[in-house]
């Protein structure tokens, strides 16, 4: 059966469904601070996903088991089953739920609040949660293989920006012991646990003998997206930056980009389909979640469910936060909790039942992609950064060029001028307050292409901070090209006799020669590499400037 048909989906649909719901958060979750990377990570990875493929046969054998599990153990031992995955999707959403909305407020700049984004997108995701399975089914069916093909597209692209020596140092650096394949392939194993709840749903898949291949091919395609990411981020970042990220797929996509630089902020797209996938995902928890309730005859939970789930993903204390607490409930909790139950189930549910109940289940497209919240015509778009020290304070200077002049959309008498504002002060917060004060339009940096540090900066050894100040920047890609000079401020101020900006200029020099552009140029990329393998800056091209001439020494 290729398509759905009496309130069930197909085996292709299960297989993409299962694809779209698992991909975003096994990528953005699961390589946190280095904990799945390295030979021992590989090695656990493999390991988890043979184990995961047996686990995948005895999910199969629960599907009546759990098709009414009150009839099964009983109601009480049914409903505190029940009752055990109900938590578990709870907080599953919860914590998907924090996260989108953590990446959306700071990564995607929309101006909106966290609290408000959890509670618009669970509003989204929460609408005909429990209505018929076959909308789902065609969700899955249409946007299944967009979904899969553009992370592959995107991670093979992001191979252009890994080095050979980075991966060397992967290999020889990275633990490789029995411990870390055991620690790295059960934290797989919980990434993983989501599977679990299948055995609920089952009931309303058609072919039911085709089951077990579709589920273990959708875990092998997961698998393979897993170990290509795990050979990727060393190869990209150097072992050494890796032990600092929490979540290095975003950073990832910040150096993201087309051949030929065609879109700027090509990380956007890429943004676009893993938060598609976490939209999905946080449906499917809420699904789930009403479908055990249903099972168990507890009910409904069309609104107290989606009450817990909003209040466990806004619910902010440090140590007992959704973020931090879900993983150790995952390992320590649901995931032996979880075996054991299946267990008993399979020895007591051996009864399979005629009547077969209908899944509810649906999500919702809400694609939080995109700039948001200012327009951009009310937008600043500086091209360099220069940081100086001046009077024991730091100095920033914005240079931003003629943009209807330079993407030659100018009208007769409209000269919009080159600009290189200067800001001055003790910290880059109080900078950037005082630009919010001084400065009409609203500065995105999302378009930054050249950075240069003056000598001033560089002698008093406080360039260490600029570089962290520039890491809690989501918008700046890490492919920005990196430059000294005497004085930053009157580099990045400096413009070309035929009235091109220091930007445009450095980029037309080393982008646009026919030779390709300079070996000896340096990106922000590997400043970072440099600072936290070695605590020590790059060795960087200079720019000198003799009037009106710039000269680029590398």
């Amino acid at each position: 059966m290729k398509f759905a048909e009496n309130n069930r989906i197909s085996q292709r649909q299960l297989y993409r469904q299962i694809v779209i719901a698992f991909i975003a958060p096994l990528i953005l979750c699961l390589f946190e601070n280095r904990k799945t990377l390295g030979l021992g990570g590989l090695a656990g990875t493999a390991a988890a996903l043979a184990a995961v493929m047996f686990y995948v046969i005895f999910l199969i054998r629960l599907r009546y088991a759990f098709a009414r599990p009150c009839k099964t153990a009983g109601v009480v031992w049914g409903r505190l089953t029940a009752l055990f995955f109900l938590i578990y999707c709870i907080f599953g959403a919860a914590f998907l739920l924090n996260l989108l909305g953590e990446i959306v407020a700071v990564s995607l700049g929309t101006g909106i609040g966290k609290k408000w984004l959890c509670l618009i997108t669970l509003l989204v995701c929460s609408l005909g949660t429990q209505k018929g399975i076959q909308r789902r089914g065609r969700m899955g069916e249409v946007s299944g293989g967009v979904v899969l093909a553009a992370v592959m597209l995107m991670l093979v692209l992001a191979v252009g920006q890994g080095k050979w020596e980075y991966f060397q140092e992967m290999v020889w650096n990275s633990s490789f012991s029995g411990r870390k394949i055991m620690e790295s392939g059960y934290d797989v194993i919980c990434a993983f646990s989501g599977l679990g709840l299948l055995p609920f749903a089952l009931d309303s898949v058609g072919n039911s003998k085709d089951t077990g291949k579709t589920v273990s091919f959708a875990v092998f395609t997961l698998g393979i997206l897993l170990i290509l990411t795990e050979l990727l981020l060393p190869s990209v970042f150097g072992w050494g930056r890796l032990k600092y990220e929490s979540c290095p797929i975003l950073p990832l996509l910040a150096g993201a980009e087309l051949p030929g630089n065609v879109l700027a902020r090509f990380d956007v797209l890429w943004m676009g389909f893993l938060l598609y996938s976490l939209l999905f995902s946080i449906g499917s928890f809420l699904h789930y979640g009403h479908l055990i309730v249903e099972k168990a005859d507890m009910g409904t939970g069309k609104l107290w469910i989606s009450t817990l789930v909003f209040a466990g993903a806004v619910w902010d204390i440090e140590r007992w936060g959704i973020r931090n607490s879900f993983p150790l409930y995952l390992k320590y909790i649901f995931v032996p909790g979880m075996l054991v139950l299946q267990i008993i189930f399979f020895m007591t549910g051996k009864k399979k039942w005629k009547k077969k109940l209908a899944v509810a289940c649906v999500s919702a497209l809400f694609l939080l992609a995109g700039c948001g919240g200012v327009e951009p015509e009310k937008r600043m778009y500086p091209l360099a950064l220069g940081a100086d020290i001046t009077e024991g304070k730091y100095l920033l200077t914005y240079g931003i060029p003629d943009l209807p002049k330079s993407t030659g959309q100018e009208k007769d008498g409209e000269d919009q001028g080159n600009a290189a504002p200067s800001i001055q002060g003790e910290t880059f917060r109080e900078i950037e307050n005082i630009y919010s004060r001084t400065q009409e339009k609203y500065l995105d940096m999302g378009h930054l292409e050249i950075l240069v540090l003056g000598e001033s900066l560089l002698d008093g050894g406080r360039w260490e901070q600029v570089l962290e100040y520039l890491k809690q920047e989501p918008t700046i890609g890490e492919n920005v090209y990196v430059f000294r000079c005497a004085v930053a401020s009157e580099a990045v101020a400096w413009v070309s006799p035929q009235d091109v900006s220091l930007g445009e200029y450095l980029l037309g020099l080393l982008e646009n020669n026919p030779n390709g552009s300079p070996g000896q140029a340096v990106t922000l990329r590997e400043v970072y590499h440099e600072f936290y393998e070695r605590g020590a800056l790059s060795e960087l091209p200079e720019l000198k400037i003799y009037g009106k001439e710039l000269e680029v020494k590398f």
